[in-house]
């Protein structure tokens, strides 16, 4: 039952206009990135290291937690649309398998904005002349930075199940980017959920060692994806038909 609760997830997905988000919003961050930084080139001088601060300076804290957003409320959104709440609830399934399986669908989305998002990092430095190796360190930042965005998108989708809105999620999601960035100054990063994506991205210093270590990173990571599981459930729980 719950394969067939993670295939009916993933029949929203096809031909939907989420699909434009994932394509447009990661090449804005590019765009102003590279613009950003060959504007300051006198000032940036660590080639493909300083590109990748500039991308993440965007779409870390603006655009990813954004369109992981929109991602998560586009799949509540049928479940919120008229009786459908009703619908959902008295199905033959696990209230947790809903959640789990828009969870996962959810995660694949992000790992696959992570490729996007490396590949518009190259594209970038190879159109712009960089002609030095590429970072050998750029899968693990894509990597880290996808744990992280699982984070964001257990926590968005818990947000989306509360508040039955399209908008309000995605405007919270990119409100709590940017709390990212004053968490993460304030050396709070490991502890609030949307600063993990750029710890795990090394947005601040690419060239530089994690400020924590990936077994803290990963261990974070865990931790907070675990807990907005357990609040989705027990939420789920005590909704019933009589609540919509």
């Amino acid at each position: 039952m719950f394969i067939r609760t993670i295939r009916a997830e993933r029949m929203k997905l096809r031909r939907s206009p989420v699909w434009l988000a994932f394509f447009a919003l990661p090449i804005l961050p590019a765009v102003m990135g590279t613009f950003n930084y060959q504007m300051n080139i006198e000032i940036l001088q660590d080639k493909w290291y300083s590109l990748w601060t500039q991308h993440t300076l965007f779409s870390c804290y603006f655009f990813i937690p954004a369109v992981i957003g929109v991602y998560c409320s586009y799949l509540w959104r049928l479940e919120h649309t008229h009786y459908n709440w009703n619908a959902a609830m008295s199905a033959p399934v696990r209230v947790g398998y809903i959640y789990l399986a828009k969870l996962i669908m959810v995660s694949t989305m992000v790992i696959l904005t992570q490729v996007w998002t490396g590949f518009l990092f190259i594209l970038s430095g190879k159109l712009i002349g960089l002609d030095n190796p590429i970072p050998p360190e750029l899968f693990s930042w894509l990597f880290y930075g996808a744990l992280g965005g699982i984070v964001i998108s257990a926590l968005q989708l818990f947000i989306s199940l509360v508040i039955r809105s399209f908008a309000i999620p995605v405007g919270m999601a990119l409100v709590g980017g940017i709390a990212g960035l004053a968490a993460l100054a304030k050396g709070y990063g490991i502890w609030f959920p949307y600063s993990l994506i750029s710890l795990g991205m090394h947005g601040n210093g690419p060239a530089d060692e994690m400020q924590y270590s990936s077994g803290q990173l990963i261990i974070s990571c865990l931790l907070f994806t675990g807990f907005f599981i357990l609040l989705a459930i027990i939420w789920l729980g005590k909704r019933d038909v009589k609540t919509v």
